[in-house]
């Protein structure tokens, strides 16, 4: 079979990917990113408004890759539930609170006439690492922006039609009326709390209630006003193993952990797969942490030996979604031609 050409789109609260993938080499080329037109970039602008301006850069930016490329279809991975047909119904790191469900899909094929199909940037990426991983399963973690996860079992992910399924994120660790709000609008999320936003957040939290302390830490000497500091701080702090910022890092392991336990118990999944940009950033500091704090949980039958061996680190690049959608796209290309040939 002749090679496919896909155009492909992996969007986030921070950051928009597009790429050319190949189905003879399986990889992706003529990488471009840019700052997605989202809240990141326009706090406090209206979900509708947000939402115009996410479709006509996604548009915009697809259409000029398509045909740089000579593509075939566009796979978009995108950073909120998503249902079979492609409709996007929240995305809290790109416009924040829910608004109306977009039929993400549907606006794409019109405006560049050719098929698109749109997933959770989880269920993408998944794809990439179903074929390294084996016949076990595996849960896909994300803690970037927010945090999120999908779950990989017998050759599929495990999502209901309306995209329910994998949100982690937005697990209530925290049901305290105080706890730091997520930015879908709840409270005490997992997200809030553990992904690179709320690490960083409860960094500036940890220096205002312990000056003494936070004066004392490396995190001081790139930020002397806490309000300044940043996650490149505090991963660089983590790194150097500085003792402040590897504790409010703890903290934060330590919900996810709790969660990373839970989905144990309750599907008895070994197998735990962590990128993101903030996790592979603290890169394998972040994984000894984890692991440490699922060894002081205990995981319900499992060995010491077994909960070592349960978290490993991702592929060290931010290309998991765009490679991800790749292979979704070509198993999908493929699965219809053997119908065809039916």
């Amino acid at each position: 079979m002749s090679e496919q050409v896909f155009t492909v789109a992996d969007i986030g609260g921070t950051t928009l990917r597009i790429a050319r993938y190949g189905t003879d080499t399986g990889a992706v080329t003529d990488i471009h990113r840019t700052p997605t037109e989202g809240m990141d970039r326009y706090p406090g602008a209206p979900v509708a408004d947000l939402q115009n301006r996410v479709v006509e850069q996604l548009a915009a930016l697809a259409a000029r890759a398509v045909q740089r490329h000579d593509s075939t279809a566009l796979a978009l991975a995108f950073a909120g539930p998503v249902t079979a047909d492609g409709r996007v119904m929240a995305a809290p790191t790109i416009w924040g609170r829910r608004g109306e469900p977009l039929p993400l899909r549907l606006l794409l094929e019109e405006r560049l006439g050719l098929p698109v199909v749109v997933v959770n940037d989880l269920t993408a990426a998944v794809w990439r690492y179903a074929a390294t991983e084996g016949t076990q399963p595996f849960c896909l973690i994300t803690v970037s922006s927010g945090i999120g996860s999908k779950v990989y079992r017998a050759g599929e992910v495990l999502l209901d039609a309306d995209g329910h399924g994998g949100e982690l994120g937005h697990w209530t660790c925290d049901p305290s009326p105080q706890a730091p709000r997520c930015d879908c609008g709840g409270r005490g999320h997992l997200g809030a709390v553990a992904s690179g936003r709320g690490m960083q957040a409860a960094a500036r939290r940890a220096a205002l209630a312990a000056p003494a302390d936070y004066a004392r830490s490396l995190l001081a000497h790139s930020a002397p006003d806490p309000e300044q500091l940043d996650n490149r701080a505090l991963v660089a702090a983590v790194r150097a193993g500085d003792g402040f910022a590897t504790e409010v890092l703890r903290g934060g392991l330590a919900h996810l952990a709790s969660a990373i336990n839970a989905v144990f118990t309750s599907i008895g999944v070994r197998r735990y797969v962590i990128m993101g940009g903030f996790a592979l950033a603290v890169g394998p500091r972040f994984a000894e942490l984890l692991t440490e704090e699922l060894q002081r949980l205990g995981c319900f039958g499992l060995s010491a030996e077994d909960t070592r061996r349960m978290v490993v680190l991702g592929e060290p690049d931010d290309d998991h979604g765009l490679i991800g959608a790749g292979r979704l796209l070509t198993a999908r290309s493929m699965a219809r031609q053997i119908v065809s040939l039916r």
